[in-house]
């Protein structure tokens, strides 16, 4: 297992009424299975509080990184029952999120500009595999619901003589009621590495090299 995510959350969403999950993170849940049913980024997967573990529908497999299958606990854990509000806002708009996304917590944006800076197009081809919606915003941009109650936005901008390629990842307000920033920054670092095709650990890469 790829993941490694503190017993304590697991023993925490165990505790929990399913009911109550299920209403606040409109997700599903077998009794019989002792698991919940979340689609994430269109995927379906099945969280088993027992067993500490999560697992993609799809291939049977549990080796997500430790920051996706965190945000995955979390949200079962933390997501409250409340509506989108489709207000678009960067992490640093978002309660104390300026003090916090910078330095070692800075969302690796560099990674989607520095990927498709000259090549816009294929941003949009990957967004579109992603099953992203094309937004009027930036010079390119897709929103994705991630969760439920979770859409993220992507933007880009193309480089020129003048200015280098920029990216940035937006969030619905409501985001900051349902997650704490730590998780959101772990989110965030997923988008960056799935919409740019890398690994989650290249976002640690040098933004010159």
């Amino acid at each position: 297992m790829t993941h490694t995510i503190d017993q304590r959350h697991f023993k925490d969403l165990g505790k929990m009424d399913p009911e109550d999950v299920c209403r606040r993170a409109q997700c599903g849940y077998d009794r019989d299975g002792g698991c919940y049913s979340l689609t994430v980024w269109g995927e379906e997967y099945k969280i088993y509080p027992a067993q500490s573990r999560i697992v993609r529908l799809w291939d049977g497999r549990d080796d997500m990184n430790i920051l996706f299958a965190l945000f995955i606990v979390q949200y079962l854990l933390t997501a409250r029952d409340i509506p989108v509000i489709g207000e678009w806002v960067s992490e640093k708009d978002l309660p104390d999120g300026a003090a916090f996304f910078r330095g070692p917590h800075a969302i690796p944006t560099h990674l989607i500009a520095k990927r498709y800076g000259d090549s816009p197009g294929e941003f949009c081809e990957r967004c579109e595999l992603l099953h992203g919606t094309a937004l009027d915003l930036a010079d390119e941009a897709y929103s994705f619901r991630i969760a439920p109650r979770i859409p993220v936005a992507v933007l880009l901008w193309e480089g020129d003589d003048e200015f280098p390629a920029e990216s940035k990842v937006l969030f619905d307000r409501t985001i900051g009621e349902h997650l704490a920033l730590d998780v959101i920054f772990g989110l965030a670092v997923e988008i960056c590495a799935k919409v740019a095709d890398c690994a989650v650990g290249e976002k640690m890469e040098s933004k010159g090299r």
